[in-house]
């Protein structure tokens, strides 16, 4: 089986075109084909499939083999994916519906993909609970992965991956899905982002859906938009060492017209 290997912001990928439907993989093939030390290594593993209503269709995995979720950096590499395939155009489904994309600028095998993420219908202040003691005060939504937001002071020293496991372990009211946690901390051009992914169980380099999840929440905590022109606002984002954008309607819930942009760089062709 051929696999390419793309990143988005770090968050990396393999990928296999399964139009013809010949690939069946179980849960435990894509752990092992994930894991960093005895298989390729990737944070998550996608099909490019047929759609009967679209372009194509994703189907994402993360690295222990779990499925049923959009994944935002994902769904950027798999357009980027598409290209070099030769599709042409970018309207696609995902687990939590429609897609659509467009590539707005190539750099050798880089691509700057924009990406239409669902509408978030609702978001809820929500304090994490430990026995008696609140751990963690922030904001739960859903933009096709459930995130959790929490803003701190000193990003660049925080202990991403403890306080993280603590809230999606330790938390009762997000089992037994569980969450993502994302921690958020204001900058001069936007806000710095660092997710802990359940999935993957670990700190990733950027999380697309949670990046998207900390500008809304950033937006109802009151901090200022990089830009705000006729409703729409963009925040700056910092991930761990790449920079990516989101753009949205601020007019009241739901929240519509929502964007990602960043980067998607192919890396490598592997046979396994």
């Amino acid at each position: 089986m051929k696999l390419y290997k793309y990143q988005g912001a770090g968050n990396d990928f393999l990928i296999a075109d399964n139009r013809d439907g010949s690939i069946e993989l179980e849960p435990r093939q894509i752990a092992d084909i994930c894991d960093r030390r005895y298989g390729v290594g990737a944070d998550g593993l996608m099909l490019l499939e047929n759609s009967p209503e679209y372009d194509f269709r994703m189907v994402y995995y993360n690295s222990d083999g779990s499925g049923g979720m959009m994944c935002g950096n994902g769904g950027r590499c798999i357009v980027a994916f598409a290209a070099d395939r030769g599709i042409e155009n970018f309207d696609f489904e995902a687990a939590d519906g429609f897609h659509t994309a467009q590539i707005i600028a190539t750099s050798g095998k880089e691509k700057t993909v924009r990406l239409k993420m669902k509408d978030v219908e609702v978001i809820s202040r929500h304090s994490v609970l430990e026995g008696v003691q609140i751990q963690a005060d922030g904001y739960f939504l859903d933009t096709g992965t459930r995130h959790y937001v929490r803003f701190v002071d000193d990003l660049e020293h925080y202990d991403i991956v403890s306080e993280g496991r603590t809230i999606r372990y330790g938390a009762a009211e997000f089992l037994p899905v569980g969450v993502n946690v994302n921690f958020v901390e204001l900058s001069e051009n936007g806000v710095k982002v660092r997710t802990y992914e359940k999935g993957v169980e670990d700190e990733t380099y950027a999380c697309g859906t949670g990046i998207v999840a900390s500008c809304i929440a950033a937006y109802e905590h009151g901090l200022k938009p990089s830009s705000d022109k006729d409703g729409t606002v963009r925040y700056e984002v910092q991930a761990k060492r790449d920079s990516l954008a989101v753009d949205f309607k601020a007019a009241g819930w739901p929240v519509t017209e929502v964007w990602l942009t960043g980067p998607a760089t192919f890396v490598a062709e592997i046979e396994i």
